[in-house]
């Protein structure tokens, strides 16, 4: 159900919702506006029409129609966004599609689109299907229907291809195709596909252009304009340079244009960096001219207040407005070290080495000390990409770009703020199961965001975030030196197949150390070889190949100290390494000589051209470093094995339709939205399966004894309010009742005790089955989406942080490794002797609470508060449920947008 709307000045219409309006990606990477059909959108329509071919203005009206008549122009324009909703897409201001729906009969609308004709061919139809199946379904549309003629192919796929059930019959030469227009996994799955495929598309035109223009370079040194040209220049860019300046006619040599409009065929990229109250202007110049993308290196934007975050706005708008992609402002660039492109569009002077790895950042300043120290340590890049204020190209591009690219292996992110958590989980979950992402994120405790970085609060707590990252497989580290410890492991190693570690080392200190720090980060040391100070290249080799063959190790930590007066020990030791490191199965980590990164020894020759290939032996300056990159490692190794989510049973039994009905029709009568009562809750949960206790609340002892006459005695008085029902001294609850004199007694106790009992909540219920109390709950965060936890019941785990959390949609394996991983675990599990609990039935309670806040948005907070777990089952005694009105119904889930900053009329 969508937010309540707001009459307009038209007599039966409404206003559309803000969250139908937004910027799109097509296929071919290039942005539009898409937003609802207006009455002022006339000469827009006329305009339109008219460019339109006689073919395709056939196929849409069946007939000759070479114009719109007065009639036809207010009927297509005047719609109530209800029962008749159009969408019209946009380019650098005009319109160049249509599409619409118009309800036939209460969930049955006909859908129909026009797309002008130099515009088809860019999946515009699909895009329009994606809002339109979304605009229907907040308005009550179960199913479209479509007729098409025949010879229209391209429109019959464009309705068969996104993933509905589509019904096809043939009358009066007319093709009628009717398809219900539900949010199922494959329609989702196609629409993640498409937008897979044009973002990365858009992103792959920043790597490989043909062409680079400077705009603003300049002729005095000093200058980053000046230092741009250096750095392409020296990087040895494969394709054409322009510089742009209109006062110089030559800068570093070369001709300087006055304009991009100027330069002589095409320009793919533009490098921006002229003052930022020029840069709007030179968006202009850059759209005129068919450029693709802009990296925008000038500052003055949000980074500098509210002033500079209005012309960040205006400058993202007008981008995209004419289907251009943005990096920055505020950027430090970009760089590729294919050496078929050599491109360094930055102001780095360093050109990392050929790698394996794609590194992300968004702070400028950091950029420069990142490319500096990963040519230190000869980590080697692909591509590197410092995007500033993200105001547009953000780590989820740069996530479907990486996806596809072959010759990266590894994804290197330093995250400053997360603009978009819920698609940066969805995407992240994908790729890393192909590619292993090592991810920094600053201001992981306090949730701070840097100035520039315009992004909106998670309400979510941090832990939760932690656990996104962890549910989407990504290895969280603390520092950017973990981060690339990490990496240098990841990109010349294999990964481990378990725990196990063999330590081989001539030290017996160091040993000690890395059989400790193993132990300290859950590795299992199964064998330790200690050398000795003399040994010679021989003993290592016969050691590591040992170790290496033993079908009880997954990993080996090699230490070399060199011993005094024996002459080239450490070349010996070095080819020993090298050699048994490349013809390995299992990684290798070392502590050689106490060098950093991936030490000239130590390395494999690349026939990819990379610093170092694979099989080469990174080595850490401590033990301590190498044991915990190659634990953060083996964690990774264990999640790529755990098989992806899969259906549970109990999730194909939900009665979802019941659910819906139920939420809808509170909110029909109360559209602020509010809490459940205890039979709404009832209802709402038996649909999926959560069998709430019965719950009797009373307002009056004569209530109350009625309650338990009903009940059959045996009896709780208790009191449910917020601010009571977590009392650590339990004074809130009066057990064991089995008469009227002793509810009487209960309830003149329970009134004196309580502050304001008025407001107490009293409620009876039949004593529950003896057990552990467990808590389930989740809420609807405005970012996240859906956000779920566990815990151990009762003050002490509250006091303590003890829960756990996990992002719906659940693994299969989520719902036991958030019921193992709270500290408070072993009270589950025969904890000092106690009956073991029903451990599975938990879990299936866990899952059926993430499948229902999943399925129903509208749900603003869930809570099981007190779950009675036993060794034969487990008991609900109570639920708190609020639901509310969507503003934005995790809109971007069903349909592709681009995010926005928080403020603008679109949602991010």
């Amino acid at each position: 159900m969508s937010d309540v709307d707001a009459t307009t000045d038209e007599p039966g219409t409404t206003a559309p919702p803000r969250h139908w309006e937004a910027d799109v990606l097509l296929r071919d990477g290039r942005t539009a506006h898409i937003r609802p059909m207006q009455p002022e959108d006339r000469a827009l329509l006329v305009e339109f029409y008219a460019r339109v071919s006689d073919q395709s203005k056939y196929y849409r009206f069946f007939s000759p129609m070479p114009e719109l008549s007065e009639r036809d122009l207010d009927r297509f324009t005047r719609v109530d966004h209800r029962d008749r909703v159009a969408l019209i897409l946009l380019v650098a201001g005009k319109m160049i599609a249509v599409g619409r729906y118009d309800t036939i009969r209460p969930g049955y609308a006909e859908v129909a689109f026009l797309v002008e004709d130099k515009h088809q061919g860019r999946g515009i139809g699909q895009l329009l299907l994606e809002h339109l199946a979304q605009a229907g379904r907040e308005r009550g549309v179960e199913e479209f229907v479509a007729e098409v003629l025949p010879d229209n192919q391209a429109m019959i796929h464009t309705f068969k291809d996104a993933g509905y059930q589509v019904k096809s019959a043939f009358e009066d030469g007319v093709m009628e195709l009717v398809f219900r227009i539900d949010p199922t996994e494959t329609a989702i799955g196609v629409m993640e596909q498409r937008e897979h495929r044009a973002e990365h598309a858009s992103i792959e035109r920043f790597f490989s252009p043909r062409s680079v223009a400077i705009i603003g370079a300049s002729r005095r040194q000093d200058t980053i304009g000046r230092a741009l040209v250096r750095h392409l220049v020296l990087g040895n860019f494969s394709g054409r340079i322009h510089v742009v300046n209109p006062s110089a006619d030559s800068v570093a040599g070369m001709p300087a244009w006055k304009s991009v409009g100027e330069i002589p065929g095409e320009v793919d990229v533009a490098i921006v960096a002229v003052p930022a109250d020029a840069v709007q202007d030179v968006v202009l110049d850059c759209a005129a001219k068919g450029v693709h993308g802009l990296v925008v290196i000038s500052s003055g934007f949000a980074e500098t207040g509210e002033e500079g975050r209005q012309r960040q706005r205006r400058l993202v708008g007008l981008s995209r407005s004419y289907g251009l992609r943005l990096i920055g402002p505020n950027a430090l660039g970009i760089i590729n070290t294919d050496p078929e492109v050599s491109l360094n569009a930055s102001l780095s002077s360093v050109m990392p080495p050929r790698g394996r790895a794609g590194f992300f950042c968004q702070s400028g300043a950091l950029g420069s000390a990142i490319l500096e120290k990963v040519q230190n340590r000869g980590l080697g890049l692909t591509t590197f990409v410092s995007a500033g204020n993200r105001a547009d190209v953000s780590g989820n591009d740069l996530l479907q770009y990486w996806e596809e690219d072959d010759a990266t292996e590894v994804v290197l992110l330093y995250l400053e703020s997360i603009g978009n958590p819920r698609k940066f989980s969805r995407i992240a979950r994908r790729v890393s199961r192909r590619k292993p992402i090592v991810a920094v994120r600053s201001g992981r405790s306090s949730q701070g965001v840097p100035m520039g970085h315009a992004v909106r609060k998670i309400a979510a707590p941090a832990q939760a975030v932690d656990a996104m990252f962890r549910q989407a497989g990504i290895i969280q580290v603390e520092s950017l030196e973990e981060m690339f410890d990490v990496a240098q492991l990841l990109a010349h190693q294999p990964l481990p197949r378990g725990r196990r570690v063999a330590i081989v080392g001539n030290s017996d200190a160091l040993g000690l150390l890395a059989a400790d720090a193993a132990n300290s980060v859950g590795l299992v040391v199964n064998k330790q070889v200690a050398l000795g100070a003399d040994a010679t290249a021989e003993d290592f080799e016969d050691a590591l190949d040992a170790a290496i063959d033993d079908p009880e190790v997954d990993s080996v930590v090699a230490i070399f100290i060199p011993p005094l007066n024996v002459a080239g020990a450490r070349e010996d030791v070095a080819n020993v390494l090298a050699a048994v490191g490349e013809q390995s199965d299992k990684p290798i980590v070392s502590t050689f000589l106490g060098t950093e990164g991936v030490p000239e020894l130590l390395r494999v020759p690349d026939v990819a051209g990379s610093s170092a290939g694979r099989g080469s032996v990174p080595s850490y300056p401590e033990v301590e470093a190498a044991v915990r990159a190659l634990a953060r490692v083996v964690e990774y190794a264990v999640w790529v094995r755990v098989p992806q989510a899969g259906s549970s049973a109990e999730a194909e039994t939900a009665d979802r339709d019941t659910a819906r009905h139920i939420v809808n029709e509170v909110l029909m009568k109360h559209p602020e939205g509010r809490e459940l009562d205890f039979r709404e809750q009832h209802r709402l949960l038996d649909a999926y399966g959560i069998h709430l206790w019965e719950t009797y609340a009373v307002e009056s002892l004569d209530e109350a004894v009625a309650a338990g006459e009903e009940l059959g005695w045996d009896v709780v008085l208790k009191a449910t309010a917020d601010h009571l029902r977590d009392r650590p001294d339990l004074a809130h609850v009066w057990r064991n009742i089995d008469t009227p004199e002793e509810m009487q007694d209960a309830w003149t106790t329970l009134n004196q005790v309580i502050t304001d009992p008025a407001r107490a909540g009293f409620v009876v219920q039949r004593n529950a089955p003896p057990g552990v109390p467990v808590t389930i709950a989740t809420m609807e965060d405005p970012l996240f989406g859906p956000v779920l936890s566990f815990g151990i019941g009762g003050p002490l785990s509250e006091l303590l942080g003890d829960r756990s959390y996990r992002i719906p949609p659940l693994a299969d394996h989520d719902a036991q490794d958030m019921v193992r991983e709270i500290k408070a675990s072993p009270l589950l599990f025969g904890y000092r002797g106690s009956e073991i609990v029903d451990v599975a039935e938990i879990e299936r309670l866990v899952r059926q609470v993430a499948q229902l806040q999943h399925d129903l948005p509208q749900v603003r907070a869930l809570q099981l508060p007190l779950v009675l777990a036993g060794a034969d089952g487990a008991t609900v005694l109570g639920a708190s449920v609020r639901v509310e009105p969507v503003k934005d119904p995790r809109s971007d889930w069903f349909v592709r947008r681009l995010s926005t900053m928080p403020g603008d009329t679109l949602p991010g």
